[in-house]
């Protein structure tokens, strides 16, 4: 039975397919090894920094006080936070912005009060492959790389579906065939593995996307318009005096990122709370008891604890369980170590708890090593579309040619035109790399037109 030729529908996807590969396959195959190592980030940091992240365990802790007084001690300058520890036999970690170099992560047994030694987490394997992962080590232009990335993949996988599906092949489709060699190999792996971790990827990438700056944030401001992010009650304490959280601790739980900062009561007509180089006054120290009280009288326990900048910054924990469920967040007045407001997951809007649900199952959090596993197929996966088509095109590109599947006469643009407006309006930077995308292609067949037209006058001229 004759094979029908390709439709032009299929022609123009499998275009845009290999436009899609072509940008994102390097950033996708970075963070799919990133990925893959932050996954066991607690693991791999267990392993390489035992005396730091393991210490006897202890029937009474010291004073917080205390614990940051050692890190400062060691290590001079001014600290912006302390993380408690989430187990009897783990250490407490005090964030350290030095007199001198980087910032430093400094583990302090909660029992003795001991520094036990300190990092630079960029400079570690788990940092590195955060940075690189979120960044690409560069800022704020590379977490646009790879909001970039992830949006075109979106695109990769529902045209490699669309190109893959059996279409009268049956079951063909979804195995590989035995004995097959070159090209034909690369080909069947590459389909064979898309179709099987379609969803897994998929997955991976809109649960990714709300940590992206411009995607993120607009999920945030549209969620919390909405009413459905962070608690609506809470978005009218203290404006315009506070900044948002984020922005004022430098992190915090997705939902609560631009939920404006409450301010302490005493200095309100201050300026707003902003994030600082890090408090090393006595005052601010000895504080963080009276606020570490607060927190033990609400239950709070292996909290991350913010000291406040300024004279109108907040003492600020927050709980961040690997089942976001068990999410709260408590804020104390620096000057009357009054409780000023708590927050929990309950009261957190359906989009918010959606993406919070959505960050530790990404990250592999969940439900412990099965998580871990199950996120790690998509990230294998990933390595090994990228590694198969790679093989596929060099096997079948002409030497010294890109080897892009040919412009198609008569091509569907009615569909493309809708895809980039709804893209535009759901993820405006695909939405504008698609009409930049678009602009360039139209203007290499135009100059390949040119180029042709002139080889004829030359040639009719000789």
């Amino acid at each position: 039975m004759a094979t029908l030729p390709p439709s032009r529908l299929y022609r123009t996807i499998w275009r845009w397919h290999f436009y899609a590969g072509l940008i994102v396959a390097p950033f996708l195959l970075i963070l799919a090894v990133t990925g893959s190592i932050y996954l066991f980030n607690d693991e791999i940091n267990d392993r390489i920094y035992p005396e730091q992240r393991f210490v006897a365990p202890h029937a009474a802790s010291v004073a917080v006080s205390t614990m940051l007084r050692a890190a400062l001690a060691a290590h001079p300058g001014g600290a912006t936070r302390i993380d408690m520890p989430t187990a009897p036999n783990r250490s407490a970690v005090v964030f350290v912005t030095p007199t001198e170099g980087a910032p430093l992560r400094v583990s302090v047994d909660p029992g003795s009060g001991r520094v036990l030694g300190s990092i630079v987490y960029e400079r570690t394997l788990v940092g590195f492959a955060d940075t690189m992962h979120g960044s690409l080590t560069i800022g704020t232009l590379g977490d646009r790389i790879v909001e970039l990335a992830a949006c075109w993949a979106l695109l990769l996988i529902a045209s490699g579906v669309y190109l893959w599906w059996p279409r009268g092949r049956s079951v063909a489709a979804f195995r590989l065939r035995p004995r097959t060699t070159g090209r034909t190999f690369w080909r069947d792996l590459h389909g064979v593995v898309g179709i099987w971790t379609v969803a897994f990827i998929a997955f991976m990438l809109v649960t990714g996307l709300p940590w992206a700056g411009i995607e993120g944030d607009l999920i945030q401001r549209i969620s919390a318009a909405a009413g459905v992010g962070y608690p609506p009650s809470h978005s009218t304490h203290n404006p315009p005096k506070s900044v948002p959280m984020k922005q004022a601790l430098g992190a915090a739980p997705w939902t609560l990122e631009t939920m404006p900062m409450p301010i302490s009561g005493e200095h309100a007509g201050h300026a707003g709370h902003a994030m600082g180089a890090g408090a090393s006054d006595a005052a601010t120290i000895t504080g963080a008891d009276r606020a570490a009280a607060v927190f033990r009288a609400h239950h709070l326990s292996g909290y991350r604890l913010f000291l406040p900048a300024g004279p109108t910054g907040v003492y600020t924990a927050y709980t961040y369980p690997d089942q976001p469920e068990g999410q709260r967040t408590l804020y104390v007045d620096r000057w009357s170590g009054k409780l000023i407001r708590e927050v929990d997951f309950a009261e957190y809007g359906i989009v918010g708890r959606a993406v919070e649900l959505g960050v530790q199952l990404h990250m592999g959090n969940y439900f412990g090593l099965a998580n871990q596993i199950v996120m790690l197929i998509p990230c294998l996966a990933v390595i090994t579309l990228v590694v198969s088509g790679f093989a596929m095109w060099w096997k079948r590109r002409p030497a010294g040619r890109l080897a892009v599947p040919p412009r198609v006469a008569g091509a569907p643009v009615a569909g493309l035109i809708a895809i980039i407006v709804v893209a535009g309006v759901v993820m405006p930077l695909l939405g504008t790399s698609l009409i930049v995308v678009v602009l360039i292609d139209r203007a290499v067949v135009l100059f390949g037109r040119k180029r042709a037209l002139t080889g004829d006058v030359v040639r009719l001229g000789r």
